[in-house]
């Protein structure tokens, strides 16, 4: 095994383009938006998927996505503060609500 001189960066330093991703969104005022997630760490970040197999295994079938190239989702993000993307998260936590609005009980039995 080669040994590397003291200081040098066995990782690139240049960020290379994932190419087209599946971004999750979800509906807002005007179309859709991009969902923004947190890392473990508690820090924000943007979140794109390189195949629908990943999406749907992280989020489930019913996430509703669109296809990005890296460097777009970046710049749309970047409106928002959000500086990093992640692709291909392992896992994710559920949403804090549910998705689809919920009837109330009352409002089925008032018949």
């Amino acid at each position: 095994m080669a040994q590397l001189p003291c200081g040098e960066d066995p990782e690139p330093s240049d960020r290379f383009p994932a190419g087209p991703l599946l971004v999750p969104v979800r509906p807002g005022p005007s179309g859709c938006v991009a969902r923004i997630f947190r890392t473990p760490l508690g820090h924000r970040t943007a979140v794109g998927f390189t195949s629908e197999h990943r999406l749907i295994a992280a989020l489930g079938p019913e996430q509703t996505w669109i296809r990005l190239a890296e460097p777009a989702l970046r710049a749309l993000t970047a409106l928002l503060g959000v500086t990093t993307v992640t692709v291909d998260p392992a896992f994710t936590a559920r949403a804090s609500r549910p998705l689809k609005p919920v009837v109330p009980a009352l409002a089925l039995r008032a018949g």
